[in-house]
């Protein structure tokens, strides 16, 4: 069974750090793209960044702010987070694309998905 399991959210003032962590278990996903999305309440869900054998993409809402690696021995993908802001507080969700060797910035083409982990940007 393939779970996503994130950590690491919690309460931060503007300007702060987070990183979040999304272990991954069930299947490797060495060969598969990972990626963060986030939600707030009353919106869509967001693209933020993912991680795939071509590279790293970002959101242009978090580019040059937040970070995404993985570290394929542990099965887990990391969401450092800088110079946090109150537009940052979402719902963050870690996701494993459905297909290998695939980059795409759609939440729909992602097949597994965490629970989600809170993020509070206090200002």
């Amino acid at each position: 069974q393939v779970q996503l399991v994130e950590s690491g959210g919690g309460l931060v003032q503007a300007g702060g750090s987070l990183r979040l962590s999304c272990a991954a278990s069930g299947r490797t996903f060495s060969m598969y793209a990972m990626g963060w999305f986030r939600q707030a309440p009353g919106k869509e869900r967001e693209f933020v960044a993912t991680i795939s054998w071509s590279g790293t993409y970002y959101g242009d809402s978090v580019k040059g702010r937040f970070t995404i690696s993985r570290d394929n021995d542990k099965n887990t993908v990391y969401l450092q987070m800088n110079s946090l802001k109150p537009q940052d507080t979402a719902v963050y969700y870690c996701a494993a694309h459905k297909l290998p060797r695939y980059t795409s910035f759609d939440y729909s083409d992602y097949g597994y998905w965490g629970q989600g982990t809170q993020v509070t940007v206090s200002s």
